[in-house]
């Protein structure tokens, strides 16, 4: 059994979390997202796996592979799985009405959307916090960019009307993803057209992705005081 944590907050993620590993079925092929809420939906596949639950897992980023495999977790590569039957993931901020999101303050977003795009099934698990009523409410949109020539996509992200900011690492190096990009968290204010925005984004070379997830979610599931609530997509 999972053990219970101190601050309410971070047990109705606990609880969210548990809820959607429980939709994990028997033979199937799941996305593993990344952060602290799909931490504690890995924890609980593990204690599921331990009792004898057997699936394929893709993890979306490198810390949430080696905390499957220590559960003893069969991990796989779209080379032998190209389809996905459920992701489950975290988001920084949900936009209420629409679920589109903004993700990424994990650094992950790149390997989270490859994940996303080839899942049939894309489960978000958040605390009420996150639901806002437009995208930006409270959040930068992290983007992904190239190392070489990144104070020129710097600059193109600013000419949208981003003010941007180079991610650190604690040591105050630039962050590096898994995938060894850097990291802008671009700050846009609250976002009118968050569809507009992402092509914008994506056309500029040297940007490798947004954290703008747009029209993706089956279904968000938040935690909240008063419990569980789900919200579906349409």
């Amino acid at each position: 059994m999972i053990a219970q944590t101190g601050d309410p907050r971070e047990e109705q993620k606990r609880l969210a979390a548990i809820e959607a590993a429980s939709m994990v079925r028997e033979g199937m092929v799941v996305g593993l997202g990344s952060g602290t809420t799909s931490a504690y939906m890995i924890d609980e596949l593990g204690r599921r796996w331990a009792e004898g639950l057997r699936f394929a897992a893709i993890p979306t980023s490198e810390h949430s592979a080696e905390q499957a495999r220590s559960h003893g977790i069969n991990l796989v590569t779209f080379a032998t799985h190209p389809q996905i039957d459920l992701d489950i993931d975290g988001a920084d901020e949900v936009e209420m009405g629409t679920l589109n999101l903004i993700k990424g303050r994990g650094g992950a977003l790149f390997r989270e959307k490859i994940v996303a795009a080839a899942s049939r099934r894309f489960v978000v698990v958040v605390d009420e916090s996150k639901l806002v009523p437009r995208l930006g409410h409270h959040m930068p949109v992290p983007v992904e960019v190239t190392t070489f020539g990144w104070e020129l996509t710097a600059s193109r992200l600013q000419d949208l009307g981003a003010r941007p900011t180079l991610r650190l690492d604690p040591q105050g190096t630039p962050f590096n993803t898994d995938g060894g990009n850097l990291i802008l968290d671009c700050n846009f204010g609250e976002i009118e057209d968050s569809m507009a925005l992402a092509r914008k984004i994506r056309a500029i070379v040297g940007v490798i992705e947004s954290g703008l997830f747009i029209g993706r979610t089956s279904e968000v599931i938040v935690a909240g005081r008063d419990g569980l609530k789900h919200l579906m997509a349409g």
